[in-house]
């Protein structure tokens, strides 16, 4: 009999600094997703440590006698792993390793970690490897050496070389190589997209874990990966889909989130080109999670960057069967109301209404509600487009009520 594998999670610590520019409450809600992010990555949170300060230390990033508490801890309980919310400088990386005597871990190099084990493809490794490479290379003071022997040549023989520089322009070469790599590759995916023909070209973004993959899986009747952990889908998948007798092309993205590495933007533009060349985006929120419009602007910020901000956008909000608002109860004078009580009815009433019925939905993906309401609305959107682009198909396409289920 098959003996079940055990999994066995690192033992970590979190830690977060509260700033002017960064309250104790957002910093709560940051180090939940740190939490969450160790997890994926297959670390247990054991404890979280927080200091107020104006700006972070430059030397250590917290101030000594917190570092000295952190020291204590990771030593008596047997920490293996320290994580820090905000990007670190090498050369804090570096004195806050010396301190702690353990590995040391920035929100960047976590998220490079679960990226470079979700991987599946040629194509997704080698973006992530050259995110990594580029994150790496400042950070090289003895990480790695011996990679490989020293270059030979003309002028590059004799001792005028030491061991940091030649591991730094291996890793420069690596870069390089791996660069080319991804163009060759994405002059592949550009042919592709271009064999694809006139379809009208329809894309799924949002922040991580909102359930992309699960409503992608409904409406196209296909088995795309879903799992609830962060980052479950790096490569883009497309598939044909056909709302009563309309084709487009539907495609699942690689999920954003808050303080995503500049690296992997760089390495990810080209994946993000589906998003780029589409004619419609889908823009999958998941309303039962408290900080739903930090994510909505986390996306927009990143499709901004990718010039894309501009697109027909219809706005899914998902989830509608876990979403809980908190209640105030009719003998309480004290609690002053917030967006965090607001009943679905109330939310719809806010800013949302403003984006206008035909742009907004409220769906459960898992629990196929409301997705009656979902398919009319994408038929109507795809519908339009087509329309524009093809004046003369006009009668092959009528309105949703009155078109046939093929």
């Amino acid at each position: 009999m098959l003996e079940k594998e055990k999994t066995i999670f690192e033992k970590t610590v979190i830690v977060g600094i509260v700033t002017q520019s960064q309250s104790e409450d957002k910093l709560n809600e940051y180090l939940d997703e740190l939490e969450f992010l160790t997890f994926t990555a297959g670390g247990e949170v054991v404890k979280r440590f927080s200091q107020k300060m104006d700006k972070p230390n430059p030397k250590t990033f917290l101030g000594t006698g917190k570092m000295d508490e952190i020291a204590y801890y990771v030593k008596d309980n047997s920490i293996s792993t320290v994580i820090f919310d905000d990007e670190l400088s090498p050369s804090q990386q570096k004195n806050i390793t010396k301190i702690l005597d353990c590995k040391v871990l920035d929100r960047t190099n976590l998220i490079l970690d679960i990226f470079a084990q979700r991987a599946e493809t040629s194509y997704a490794r080698t973006q992530v490897e050259l995110a990594q490479c580029q994150y790496l290379l400042p950070r090289l003071s003895g990480m790695w050496t011996h990679l490989e022997r020293q270059k030979g040549g003309i002028g590059l023989r004799g001792p005028g070389e030491t061991e940091i520089e030649t591991d730094r322009r291996i890793v420069r070469d690596r870069i390089s190589l791996l660069k080319e790599k991804i163009k060759t590759i994405d002059k592949q995916m550009a042919i592709q997209r271009s064999n694809r023909g006139a379809m009208v070209r329809v894309a799924l973004v949002g922040y991580t874990n909102v359930g992309k993959s699960t409503l992608m899986n409904v409406i196209s009747k296909s088995e795309v990966f879903v799992e609830n952990k962060l980052f479950a889908t790096l490569d883009t998948t497309v598939r044909k889909v056909v709302i009563k007798n309309l084709p487009f092309l539907l495609s699942d993205t690689v999920g954003f989130i808050r303080k995503l590495p500049t690296q992997l933007i760089e390495s990810f533009k080209s994946t993000l080109d589906e998003v780029r060349e589409a004619d419609l985006l889908l823009h999958v929120v998941d309303i039962s999670h408290p900080d739903f419009e930090d994510h909505i602007n986390s996306v927009n910020q990143i499709l901004q960057e990718i010039k894309s901000a501009d697109k027909p956008t219809i706005m899914v909000f998902n989830k509608i069967d876990a979403y809980k608002n908190l209640v105030i109860e009719s003998d309480d004078l004290v609690t002053e109301k917030t967006t965090k009580h607001y009943t679905l009815d109330e939310w719809k009433s806010t800013w949302m209404n403003s984006l206008g019925q035909e742009n907004t939905l409220f769906i459960s993906a898992t629990n196929k509600e409301n997705f009656e309401e979902f398919r009319a609305k994408v038929y109507e959107a795809v519908r339009r487009i087509h329309i524009t682009r093809f004046p003369y198909n006009k009668f092959l396409y009528p309105d949703y009520k009155d078109a046939k289920e093929e």
